[in-house]
């Protein structure tokens, strides 16, 4: 079986992702927390903070796949934001997604035909009111993303996802109420929000071989956000 490490796999996008593929491959979480993460032979947790130290733990000589899911929402207008808010922001969503690539460089390159799954946002090619900070940090991910692609290929392939408001704990605030959960939805051509099942399969799609030819690719699922009007 494939080794795949989920780099906050307890809850979310990376939770589905685990549940999808814990059958079939061996799952490295890693999460602050353990969660909702079933228990199984094939999901091997351990704690990490990625703001802090990355400490992996036991890992095997060669990673199939790499998934880092932690982010950020921070949406405020520019005038009320804090620089230590918009550098927490590039921490958690950018840099730690720098020193994890660079943590595990050595066995994604000894699996030969690895995988590494990025998360953008829709904010970053839309250009959204209140979203400077997490644009900004997002933005860095995508030119992360194209970097690594180019330097690590052909043995590693290296994509993002971007997509448009996910129903995760992360957005809770925005979809907290029925009315905000209608506007939002009303916002997208396909006239609701996003569910963690349908970005984790997309995740899934690149991880795969049938994805072999795709890197360097920000993929966008997003409801039809990024390309289409609809009223």
């Amino acid at each position: 079986m494939q080794n795949i490490a989920i780099i906050g796999a307890s809850s979310g996008i990376g939770l589905a992702l685990t549940q999808m593929l814990e059958k079939d491959h061996v799952i490295y979480a890693f999460s602050r927390n353990r969660g909702e993460l079933p228990e199984s032979e094939n999901i091997i947790w351990q704690e990490l903070d990625v703001t802090g130290e990355l400490n992996f733990g036991e890992l095997p000589e060669k990673l199939h796949g790499l998934v880092y899911c932690p982010g950020s929402i921070t949406l405020k207008p520019v005038r009320g934001l804090k620089t230590d808010q918009v550098q927490q922001d590039f921490e958690l969503n950018a840099l730690a997604a720098f020193r994890t690539v660079q943590a595990l460089y050595k066995p994604l390159l000894a699996s030969g035909s690895a995988s590494v799954v990025m998360f953008s946002t829709v904010a970053v090619s839309q250009g959204m009111p209140y979203h400077a900070s997490v644009a900004m940090a997002k933005g860095a991910v995508e030119g992360l993303v194209r970097s690594l692609a180019a330097e690590l290929a052909p043995k590693v392939r290296v994509n993002s996802i971007a997509p448009s408001l996910t129903d995760t704990s992360l957005a809770e605030r925005l979809l907290g109420t029925d009315e905000r959960r209608e506007a939002a939805a009303g916002r997208h051509p396909m006239k609701r929000v996003g569910e963690p099942k349908d970005i984790a399969a997309m995740a899934r799609y690149l991880l795969s071989d049938e994805a072999s030819w795709i890197t360097g690719q920000i993929l966008h699922v997003d409801g039809g956000m990024s390309t289409l009007k609809t009223a």
